[in-house]
């Protein structure tokens, strides 16, 4: 049965998911959120095409495995072990470091399996699939490759191996090292094996060097470098975009609820969240990316809406479809690709983009910095925010059939005038930054006016509503009330009461389009860490956030979702939300450096 017991890799232009005997069960082509290549972690066995969409190295006679990270890398070790005492290494690796004066990080994925002990013999089996499950790939042979021609690109493996053991999938025995390439239909001229050898290497300390530049917190320090790699990774550096996950249609719970998404494109608050953590640790580089990605988007929407969701190429249409040739991870349909979320308003967008933009004006380690003429394209979407503060929206929460006035859409709309006053100024224009603190005042009188509610005593998630919704537990986060506010308290008190099960908070517990929410959403769990330790609750916000570590996979790794019960992962993985809160969370409790030793 499937699990999401995985290892993801990557190197900023693909990736792919790992399980614990070294088979590939996710990988994309040529980019996130291209053709899934490798899908069978959305697939079973069974039905035409059986077993295609996936690459396993089995070990004849094997009787189990062992993987894990090299340190500090994105580079992934399996070793599996026969009945006999023999032995053999995987090293997986997506090659990313500087080449020529430019970061190399070609569509490549790089396997190279070792003879560890005895007399190993291996059986490589390489099936991808091409049109979303319908399909396997032609097959044609060169002298030392392997072609796999799909309807939209071909793959080229490119080995030291037998080329009928790699194609007839007949074991053969693994004498020293054998080098597998699969990457663009590109002619390799180099010897294969030393060119393993030093992609591996250059890999190895590619990521060793962008670990030794961040800023960590002294406790949970592997935690922390894993979250920050995995955010890494999930950024798409031609572009700028950040994707909220690598995969889609991961379901949220065990049933058929219907709660299959798509994740593979840039949600604008997702990576507003991504960039602050990562910035927070000092990796600026994917910042300055993303505002690349991020004034685009704002040039080309000029002074109308912008979408909450965009492809990472930037276009704006994601229509949303089901694959029926994929039938589920565990069978649990459907397999969405696209997203609809594209054509709901989502008010709460408007303070993501400015938020994430203003890190450019004040922090000074950026090589681009921000200026009048960044500004004026930012106002803009303050104007936008100024005008919906107090109109319907979808929520952060993308509800598909109720619409309403959400208090962390009105928040998050004061949020783009309260920075954009700051960021004039700081630019030293008096009168644009009053213009903007009056519009920002005006809201948030509104939102203390309308989004409290004096029966439950706290905030509630919507206008004059009566339901709560754990983003109320980020007003503080954004300076939006003081920590020490007795209304943020009484409302942190009040989402425990209503919104934890076991030691969880779901994002709302109210019924939906798909019924009843059935498993915690992990970063509001986090969220609630930060703001327990925010009104000076620290020892119980530790006792929590120990408790959510404990229920990351053996990688470090967070799913969506946690069910409150089993403590089992569901939801796309590895989701970017949940790795930002363990960083978030992490860094406010941490003891001081200073008082380590």
């Amino acid at each position: 049965m499937s699990s999401l017991d995985l290892a993801l890799i990557g190197n900023g232009r693909i990736g792919a998911l790992i399980d614990a005997t070294a088979t590939v069960v996710w990988g994309c082509f040529p980019q996130f959120d291209g053709d899934p290549t490798f899908c069978a972690l959305v697939n079973d066995d069974t039905g035409d095409g059986a077993g295609a969409g996936r690459w396993s190295i089995e070990l004849v006679d094997g009787v189990r495995s062992e993987q894990q990270y090299l340190l500090n890398t994105a580079v992934l070790v399996t070793t599996l072990f026969d009945r006999a005492g023999g032995a053999v290494e995987i090293i997986d690796c997506m090659p990313r470091f500087m080449q020529f004066g430019r970061l190399f990080q070609p569509m490549t994925l790089l396997r190279r399996i070792r003879r560890v002990s005895g007399t190993p013999r291996v059986i490589v089996r390489l099936r991808p699939a091409c049109a979303y499950g319908k399909a396997v790939p032609a097959m044609t042979l060169g002298s030392h490759h392997v072609r796999y021609v799909g309807p939209q690109f071909t793959l080229r493996l490119t080995t030291d191996a037998s080329l009928t053991a790699i194609v007839e999938e007949r074991p053969f025995f693994v004498e020293d090292a054998t080098t597998l390439i699969l990457g663009a239909d590109e002619a390799m001229r180099a010897d294969l094996r030393e060119l393993g050898r030093q992609y591996v290497e250059a890999t190895i300390d590619y990521w060793r060097e962008w670990v030794r530049g961040l800023a960590i917190p002294f406790e949970w320090q592997d935690a922390v470098i894993r979250a920050a790699i995995t955010l890494k990774l999930n950024a798409f550096d031609d572009t700028g975009a950040i994707v909220a996950a690598m995969t889609t249609s991961i379901p949220e719970t065990t049933t058929h609820s219907g709660r299959n998404w798509d994740y593979r494109y840039c949600w604008l608050r997702d990576a507003y969240f991504v960039v602050n953590a990562l910035n927070r640790l000092g990796a600026t580089g994917t910042m300055e990316s993303y505002l690349r990605y991020l004034v685009g988007i704002a040039a080309g929407a000029s002074d109308g809406p912008i979408q909450p969701v965009y492809a990472i190429n930037g276009s704006a249409a994601l229509v949303e479809r089901i694959e029926p040739a994929l039938r589920g991870y565990r069978g649990i349909g459907p397999v969405r690709i696209g997203n609809d979320a594209y054509r709901q308003t989502q008010h709460d967008v408007y303070g993501s983009a400015v938020l994430a933009a203003a890190h450019v004006f004040f922090d000074q380690r950026l090589t681009q910095r921000g200026d009048v003429a960044l500004l004026d394209r930012l106002e803009p979407l303050g104007r936008r925010a100024v005008a919906l503060h107090d109109q319907p929206d979808s929520g952060i929460w993308e509800r598909r059939s109720t619409s309403r006035v959400h208090t962390f859409s009105s928040v998050m709309c004061w949020a783009a005038c309260d920075r954009l006053s700051r960021i004039a100024r700081h630019l030293a224009l008096p009168e644009r930054a009053a213009a903007w603190r009056d519009h920002a005042e005006r809201i948030r009188a509104f939102v203390l006016a309308r989004c409290w509610s004096d029966r439950l005593g706290s905030f509630v998630g919507s206008v004059e509503g009566a339901e709560l919704d754990a983003s109320l537990l980020l007003l503080a986060e954004l300076n939006f009330v003081e920590p020490e506010d007795p209304r943020f308290v009484a409302t942190v008190d009040a989402i425990e009461r209503h919104l934890k099960r076991g030691d969880f908070i779901f994002r709302y517990v109210e019924r939906d389009d798909f019924g009843e929410p059935e498993n915690a959403f992990v970063v509001c769990t986090f969220w609630l860490v930060n703001a327990l330790a925010a009104i000076g609750r620290r020892d119980q916000a530790r006792e929590i956030f120990d408790q959510v570590l404990n229920c990351r996979n053996r990688h470090g790794l967070l799913a969506e979702h946690l069910d409150p019960v089993t403590r089992e992962p569901w939801g796309n993985f590895v989701q970017t939300y949940s790795m930002v809160g363990l960083i978030a969370a992490a860094i406010r409790l941490s003891m001081p450096w200073d008082d380590a030793f």
